[in-house]
């Protein structure tokens, strides 16, 4: 099943030689732009976010950006790619989703996907044999990792050497809380069995969406907050946006940079125990770029009367 190459590198409008400081500057851009919460054509918007989150799970990872750069720019569909991404050993069939939130071009070099179980040479009639467990990746924004939701999946199974395809259409519970890097078990939707043999299972590994807000480890929420250096020398209060809804957040006096600030229960909900993870605020203190005659002249004043000397001692 052929599939189309994706340009990772014009979809997120940056040169082949870019920056992982610029890969993610250009991502957020453009998840700011078409995040289906804040687009005003939601359905046009919904496909471009998921190009958008495709193009940052491969670039934004030095390994994927690495094996993907081995494309090189004139790669075409028709040409001999490099070995699958993630694919040990020959596979006999070729699995391509829908629904998933992946391209097919991704499911195939990126995803990791595969299956494992009894080896296909097994010639038909011979005995009995489970069907292989297949694997592939699940593309879930945050907010069905925080409310859980139903998708609709198609898998395709390919058999190079008869040319049949096969198709499975069926329902995938995503639930709430669903954890980055989960795997969600689909019974009996893996590939065929032999000789009346049981079909094997689907996996199907959870991916978060990559967000220009928040990000996640397991059950907790992370939020990254740029504060004045007079917010974080003075203190202040700020409203601060969450998966649910702003909560007001404390600025204590005398902040540090890349502090973090913890509001307990406002991440993810933990389905076993009925709690939820937290949430915390990464603070980034901003310096003022350029600043106008009358605002330098402040910091020239500061910088003359202060004592404070972060290389002495006495000022810690």
């Amino acid at each position: 099943m052929p599939v189309e190459f994706k340009d990772y590198y014009q979809i997120l409008g940056i040169p082949r030689d870019a920056s992982a400081a610029d890969i993610k500057k250009a991502f957020r851009k453009l998840a700011r732009k078409y995040h289906p919460d804040v687009a005003t054509d939601k359905s046009s918007a919904e496909q471009k976010f998921k190009d958008i989150n495709e193009a940052y799970e491969v670039l934004g990872d030095p390994q994927k950006r690495q094996k993907y750069d081995q494309f090189g720019p004139g790669w075409q569909a028709d040409a001999q790619p490099p070995p699958p991404y993630g694919r040990p050993g020959h596979t006999s069939r070729e699995f391509n989703f829908s629904g998933t939130g992946f391209s097919d071009f991704f499911e195939q070099y990126f995803s990791g996907a595969s299956r494992y179980g009894f080896p296909r040479d097994i010639p038909r009639g011979t005995r009995p044999a489970r069907g292989n467990d297949i694997e592939g990746d699940i593309l879930v924004t945050l907010d069905e990792a925080m409310h859980g939701s139903l998708r609709s999946i198609s898998l395709q199974i390919a058999n190079p050497q008869t040319g049949k395809v096969q198709t499975h259409e069926f329902q995938v519970r995503i639930p709430p809380g669903v954890t980055n890097g989960k795997r969600i078990r689909i019974p009996k939707q893996g590939e065929p069995g032999i000789g009346g043999a049981d079909p094997g299972d689907l996996y199907l590994r959870v991916r978060h969406a990559a967000h220009p807000d928040f990000s996640t480890d397991g059950h907790d929420v992370y939020h990254d907050l740029d504060i004045t250096p007079w917010e974080a020398v003075l203190g202040t209060q700020i409203t601060v946006p969450t998966l649910d809804g702003n909560v007001t957040l404390r600025i204590p006096q005398n902040s540090e940079n890349n502090q973090h600030l913890r509001v307990r229960g406002r991440g993810l909900p933990k389905a076993k125990s009925g709690q939820r993870g937290d949430y915390y605020a990464v603070l980034n203190i901003k310096l003022p770029q350029n600043p106008p005659p009358e605002e330098r002249a402040l910091w020239e004043k500061l910088r003359d009367t202060s004592t404070f000397n972060p290389r002495t001692r006495s000022s810690a």
